[in-house]
């Protein structure tokens, strides 16, 4: 049910997905309840529900790692925390690398350690236990951790902005922002297509691919790129057990469990993007990239009984120039965006909502291991990318 559209609220969240949920939920913990999430149609139905829900902590970028850290915690315990699950199954999540990337697997798994994630080397022995119908001879190393796996995004952004409905926030699906109302170089509003304003001195702006343009409708340029994923589902063809996560990065692919009959294919590869049109663009896999699928999954799963492609969809992310997040303050006050998750929004999307709330309540991070001018709008203009200081030889960009 949704609600009468308030005349004010404290803060109005623009963009029902994960992300803005989040936001909206951290910041009810905080005590702002007066919050108005504006969704133009329904609360995940953008890339939202398109994720492949992996979660794992393994990142070069040290920033991201805490992040993921911090927001495993609240997938673990989502039933105490958010009073439902999430669809969390921590299958454990392993990725392997060739030789060339071998220094920078151990130098990315010492930064991670550093911020509270739990990896650990283990050999082919360890993985071929995890993965028997894998054909591991091209690996040098592994990473393995066990508290790792795979979510519904869906089922998040649902428990995000119920928890936060029941703090007090309200939600307005079917409801589209068509720009942030200023004076002064300050907030002073949202207003709707339908012509009404709700009066706010503080928007938080997660819209994914569609924040750019209500940016730039203020002067503000924020560099993203709607990009189009495509995944693969694959039926095994019979059991093959419990199995984890697997980051292929020799491969350039990552395969997790779907339920307990099927497998759900990824890219890892992301050097070239294919431009998108947000809301118009085709939600299946085109015949080229499900035939580099199966070439590549039945490559590295030659013991799978009798796979055969069961499904496939595809999805927008929104990509900033460095593949990482702008959670950041601009140069308008009161305006806080959190946008250009570029593939990593899912597993960090509590932690997410933590940096939003810190910068709306105190301009600044809560959290040591997480500073805010990481994810700062301005890097761009800057030229201060945030990058990752061990980055791995074709998949650089998702790690």
């Amino acid at each position: 049910m949704n609600h009468a559209h308030p005349n004010s609220a404290e803060v109005v969240v623009i963009g029902g997905g994960l992300e803005g949920c989040a936001a909206a939920w951290a910041l009810t913990r905080r005590g702002v309840t007066d919050v108005a999430i504006v969704e133009r149609h329904t609360v995940g139905s953008g890339g939202t529900g398109k994720s492949s829900g992996v979660v794992r902590c393994h990142y070069g970028v040290s920033s991201l790692a805490a992040m993921a850290a911090r927001s495993l915690e609240v997938f673990e315990n989502a039933e105490d925390i958010l009073g439902t699950g999430v669809g969390f199954h921590q299958t454990g999540y392993v990725v392997g690398v060739a030789e060339n990337n071998v220094a920078a697997l151990h130098a990315s798994m010492a930064g991670q350690r550093a911020v509270g994630v739990r990896t650990e080397n283990v050999g082919h022995d360890d993985v071929a236990e995890l993965w028997p119908t894998a054909d591991l001879a091209p690996f040098a190393a592994f990473a393995w951790e066990p508290r790792g796996g795979y979510g519904d995004a869906y089922q998040t952004a649902q428990a995000f902005a119920g928890a936060a409905r029941r703090a007090g926030a309200t939600l307005h699906q079917a409801t589209t922002a068509k720009s942030v109302r200023t004076e002064g170089g300050r907030v002073t509003g949202v207003e709707l297509t339908e012509g009404s304003t709700i009066a706010t001195r503080t928007v938080v702006l997660a819209a994914g691919p569609w924040s750019a343009a209500l940016l730039a409708s203020l002067g503000i340029e924020l560099p993203l790129t709607a990009h189009r994923e495509q995944i693969v589902l694959i039926d095994p063809g019979g059991p093959i057990g419990p199995v984890p996560v697997f980051s292929d990065l020799v491969s350039l692919q990552y395969i997790r469990p779907e339920g307990t009959n099927r497998l759900l294919v990824g890219n890892s590869d992301l050097s070239t993007l294919e431009p998108a049109d947000p809301d118009d663009y085709s939600d299946h896999a085109d015949p080229a990239h499900i035939e580099r699928t199966a070439e590549r999954v039945g490559g590295r799963l030659p013991g799978l009984p009798a796979p055969a492609i069961a499904a496939t969809y595809a999805g927008c992310y929104d990509v900033t120039p460095d593949f990482n997040p702008v959670i950041s303050e601009t140069p308008i006050e009161g305006l806080v965006v959190a946008a250009g998750f570029s593939g990593h929004g899912f597993k960090i999307s509590p932690a997410v909502g933590t940096l939003v709330a810190d910068l709306v309540l105190e301009g600044k991070s809560s959290d040591n291991d997480i500073p805010a001018g990481d994810f700062r709008l301005s890097r761009f203009a800057e030229g201060d990318l945030l990058t990752s200081p061990h980055p791995y030889a074709g998949a650089g960009q998702m790690r």
